[in-house]
């Protein structure tokens, strides 16, 4: 299950760019769940654990994907670690909702993320007994707790 908090919190991984440069393996690139999120957010095709080939940059290193692939890669790795999804686009929602069938982890959101028309289940870690199934139970929870933070 997907479990957000939003706003802060003690010791998330914030700079995820900088997380993925020190902690990535090379085999993690060549996995199938990367080679299809690089594909659809970065419209880019893994060749190598050390070479992607993107239209727009041409060949390029794992060190050079997008922010959101990167944070995607890392949440699949490190469940237990928290992630800022915030340096992810919408385009990523659909994917940290897939990996959230698969395994439980946790992110923090600045921002009220379009996880879509469907239903899902996320936790709101501001209020553990709150689970929101639809984005207008999302917004209201959103809308509240990041209030909470701005003040």
């Amino acid at each position: 299950m997907l479990r957000v908090y939003f706003g802060d919190r003690e010791n998330s991984v914030y700079n995820t760019s900088v997380f993925f440069r020190h902690s990535y393996k090379d085999s993690w690139i060549t996995e199938d769940f990367t080679r299809e999120i690089v594909a659809d957010i970065d419209k880019s095709q893994v060749i190598s654990s050390s070479s992607i080939v993107s239209p727009v940059l041409g060949n390029i290193s794992p060190l050079q994907l997008s922010g959101g692939v990167k944070a995607l890669v890392l949440m699949k790795h490190y469940p237990g670690k928290i992630f800022n999804a915030s340096n992810c686009g919408d385009n990523c929602a659909r994917w940290i909702l897939k990996l959230a069938e698969e395994q439980n982890f946790t992110v923090c959101l600045y921002h009220i993320m379009d996880f879509g028309s469907g239903e899902f289940d996320i936790r709101i870690m501001n209020d553990r007994k709150l689970i929101v199934h639809n984005m207008d139970e999302f917004i209201d929870a959103g809308v509240k707790y990041l209030r909470e933070v701005q003040s």
